[in-house]
């Protein structure tokens, strides 16, 4: 299985189809720049997308793996060979993200106990460090999915995040004896976690998109920073917006038209 192979028959389908990769790119509901990509072998196509793409270019699967016409006699064998070809890929890059997720967690536990060992040396127990030491887990447990998995260790981060961080703003609150840090600190995380998942699922549902999704993330922005400034506003009594929050929402609304009409231009074909 190779990339450039794959992508010069992908590249020769279209073109017996009669297709342009805008059209092809146009019944796939992604972008041109995408089928560029394949056909100069940088990326292959997302498997939720291969089986539409081989209906398009009367091709299966097999075939767009091995970037050629298959005969009956040798389909078994070029299907074994696609398979141990992916299981080898699969095997690599999770040894390769395994020593990396290791590497960090070691560092991690070594900054832990650095924050122990001095903590102790100067106030004779633990004081400042259970800060340290509370935060440090809670960024370990909500990066190592992804560190570990990649992109599809985000889905798992998300909700280790959603699970952890109000939890840890009440103790928090504790070891720094501030109670408003979690009456106020979970209503602002919550308000966060919601932002988060709304950006989770846009990219998701607009995976071949990211420069729509990108826009429509700075959008929701605005409305999320006005929620969260009025809501600070309420909790503390007193006003917290002021002349930059308006300039910052005019600034969201201009980037976010940018990467809309990035996208616009993209999907049309006036950009590569």
């Amino acid at each position: 299985m190779n990339q450039i192979d794959t992508g010069r028959f992908i590249a020769n389908c279209r073109k017996e189809k009669g297709l342009t990769q805008a059209q092809l790119a146009e019944k796939l509901n992604i972008t041109d720049r995408a089928i560029s990509k394949w056909e100069t072998g940088k990326c292959m196509p997302d498997s939720s997308i291969m089986l539409e793409l081989c209906s398009i270019l009367g091709v299966t699967v097999n075939e767009l793996l091995s970037g050629e016409r298959i005969e009956m006699n040798h389909y078994e064998e070029k299907v074994n060979e696609n398979l141990i070809e992916l299981k080898r890929k699969d095997e690599n890059n999770m040894n390769k993200n395994t020593i990396i997720s290791t590497i960090y967690t070691i560092a991690m536990i070594i900054g832990i106990m650095v924050c122990c060992i001095c903590d102790i040396a100067i106030s004779g127990t633990l004081t400042w460090s259970l800060i340290a030491l509370s935060s440090i887990l809670v960024i370990w447990i909500a990066s190592f999915p992804i560190i570990l998995l990649g992109k599809k260790g985000v889905l798992a981060a998300m909700i280790a995040l959603s699970i952890i961080i109000v939890p840890f703003m009440y103790i928090l609150s504790i070891l720094i004896k501030v109670n408003e840090v979690f009456s106020i600190g979970a209503i602002m995380s919550i308000i966060s976690l919601i932002f988060l998942w709304i950006i989770y699922v846009l990219y998701y549902r607009l995976k071949e998109r990211k420069l729509l999704a990108t826009g429509i993330t700075f959008l929701f922005a605005m409305p999320f920073k006005f929620l969260i400034d009025s809501t600070l506003s309420k909790m503390i009594g007193e006003p917290v917006i002021d002349i930059w929050d308006k300039l910052s929402i005019f600034i969201l609304l201009i980037i976010a038209f940018a990467f809309i009409i990035g996208d616009y231009a993209r999907r049309k074909g006036y950009v590569r």
